[in-house]
């Protein structure tokens, strides 16, 4: 049985990555029979769906799900990238000797399913490349930030139509994030993450010719 946390996550999950489209309705009865829990934890669930601006519920006709517009998936880019670019100065500021082997070691994955045009692969690999530089920041709000913003702005990569150089140029970004580290060079940093962002948003909105 899914408690009111996880119910709310396995929600929040569904509706970003599009299984429930704008529009759906959320029922309790429904929820309660698909995960097996009790009203109480659907409820607060449901709460906390509409704090965060994922549903909208109306009086005696019941919550339905806003899901996302182009322009406010836009506007998540926009938000995340002075938070990507923040963490990444702190991180190369206060980065442990663990903490960069580890995104050594991160990279040298990237670099492998890269030459194997693992595009699945080479998608995890960067979230959790970009997941070690946010505990890396060693501030927590930021980190859990940066978390959460992610999962939004995931739902515009599925608007990315990859060339044949995609996972190339994706991996050139990320060495140059990652040579930054090396050298603790935190401008430096600053300048390769402010480049990735904004390729990243040029790959999911080309400008129209």
């Amino acid at each position: 049985m899914l408690i009111s946390t996880d119910l709310f996550s396995t929600l929040r999950k569904n509706i970003i990555e599009g299984k429930y489209e704008r529009g759906y309705k959320l029922t309790e009865q429904n929820i309660c029979s698909q995960f097996n829990v009790s009203r109480t934890p659907v409820r607060e669930a449901l709460r906390q769906l509409e704090i965060e601006g994922l549903i909208e519920t109306i009086p005696n006709r019941g919550a339905f799900v806003l899901g996302f517009s182009e322009q406010e998936v836009k506007d998540i880019f926009e938000l995340c990238k002075p938070y990507e670019v923040l963490a990444v100065r702190w991180a190369i500021e206060r980065i442990t000797d663990e903490e960069l082997d580890a995104l050594e070691e991160t990279f040298d994955f990237m670099e492998f399913y890269s030459t194997k045009n693992d595009i699945e692969k080479m998608m995890k690999i960067n979230t959790h490349f970009h997941q070690i530089i946010y505990t890396a920041s060693h501030n927590r709000m930021l980190s859990n930030l940066l978390n959460l913003y992610r999962q939004y702005a995931d739902i515009a990569k599925k608007n990315q139509a990859p060339g044949d150089n995609y996972l190339a140029l994706l991996l050139e970004e990320h060495r140059e994030i990652f040579e930054a580290f090396k050298a603790r060079d935190a401008e430096r940093g600053v300048r390769a993450m402010e480049k990735h962002m904004d390729r990243s948003f040029e790959r999911c909105y080309p400008l129209k010719p």
